[in-house]
């Protein structure tokens, strides 16, 4: 039972409805990236959601991705990731590269 108090403030055993669990950020965390092949002067992610709409992220340089990614790609390569989806985008092969150095 709820008793008020002098300043008018109930104070009582009352049960407050339980808050829900937050979500796995652990789950998401452990699935590997999606890799694709960027298409002929390819800008924005070309990606969709699970409602079936486009991410269309803009395709930065990526240039220092950690170890896990390195054994996925191939090591200095030249990749791309969405700023929102984090898409990784390999180079297409039928386009020189971007960065002068790595062009032969």
């Amino acid at each position: 039972m709820a008793e008020t108090t002098a300043t008018g403030a109930t104070t009582g055993t009352g049960t407050t409805p339980a808050a829900a669990p937050p979500a796995a950020p652990a789950e998401t965390e452990n699935k590997p990236p999606k890799i694709k092949v960027r298409k002929p002067r390819q800008r924005a992610c070309d990606e969709k959601d699970d409602k079936g709409k486009f991410c269309f992220g803009h395709l930065k340089r990526w240039y220092d991705y950690p170890k896990e990614i390195e054994a996925l790609v191939g090591k200095k390569a030249e990749i791309y990731r969405c700023e929102f989806c984090k898409t990784i985008y390999k180079p297409n092969t039928a386009e020189m590269p971007q960065s002068y150095t790595l062009r032969t």
